[in-house]
């Protein structure tokens, strides 16, 4: 994540209100903490460590440990990757959980990341076959190993940045400055695309669930129907994210060779 200037508000309230996302910020935090504790670089992990940790790496993801889709979004790659995602979260997420509810704000913000995930995973899955069909073995081809909260964070900023596009419902508390939002989530975009290291697909994936739940919500809420908005968006939104993980096994059966070779490379 770049850096983020906070959303004009009109009043940030006490921790309480946003527990949910002060407990994100303490669990990346103290997870970070133990790894470098035991001995991981804390400004330049090694791509071992980063495995070792629970980051995602395509092959292995997709054709042994499914998990890493979840894992990896605590998994942070140094310091300065730590802190900025967890400022963007502190930013978007203290907003984003008073407005959304607790439930609902969870369910958002790990499908987001599961979504980011995914997408990582299946530009992966294309670029191999492209490697496949090229037979040049191109570095930018080749999946890489990644990692980060900023996908879930992402689809944060993407809810709110949609959120601000409507116009505001009744008893809503927070006014959303909409020509912010969209700057920021623009130079965010921007810059996943301009410097190289940033998985923008898992940027992409978090905020096309963001913005496809918040939708959801707001429609709940504008049609007074707000306890089923919320199920049916936790609903659809796991629903997407399994089909698209199935998508993506059947995908992965005709590159499943060079993957089993790339897991045994990178040991």
């Amino acid at each position: 994540m770049s850096d983020l200037s906070s959303p004009p508000i009109q009043s940030k309230s006490s921790i309480h209100l946003w527990w949910i996302t002060a407990l994100l910020i303490a669990v990346n935090t103290g997870l970070f903490t133990w790894q470098v504790i035991t001995g991981m670089d804390i400004s330049n992990p090694s791509t071992v460590d980063a495995i070792r940790w629970g980051a995602d790496y395509a092959p292995l993801t997709y054709l042994a440990e499914p998990w890493r889709l979840f894992s990896s979004m605590f998994f942070h790659f140094g310091m300065i990757h730590l802190m900025l995602n967890m400022w963007a979260l502190y930013i978007f997420g203290s907003v984003a959980e008073q407005m959304f509810g607790r439930f609902y704000f969870s369910i958002l913000y790990l499908l987001a990341g599961l979504t980011g995930s995914l997408l990582s995973g299946y530009v992966s899955i294309q670029d191999s076959y492209e490697l496949i069909r090229t037979g040049i073995p191109t570095q930018s081809l080749l999946p890489s190993v990644g990692a980060g909260a900023s996908g879930a964070v992402m689809g944060l900023g993407a809810a709110l940045t949609v959120l601000s596009l409507f116009p505001m419902l009744p008893g809503q508390r927070f006014v959303l400055d909409k020509k912010t939002l969209l700057m920021v989530m623009g130079i965010n975009l921007a810059m996943g695309f301009m410097i190289s290291g940033i998985n923008n697909a898992a940027h992409i994936g978090g905020m096309i669930m963001g913005a496809l739940l918040t939708l959801i919500w707001y429609a709940g809420q504008k049609y007074g129907k707000n306890g089923l908005s919320q199920i049916a968006g936790a609903v659809l939104g796991t629903g997407l994210c399994i089909l698209f993980y199935q998508y993506c096994m059947q995908q992965v059966q005709a590159i499943s060779p060079l993957w089993q070779g790339l897991i045994e490379w990178i040991k």
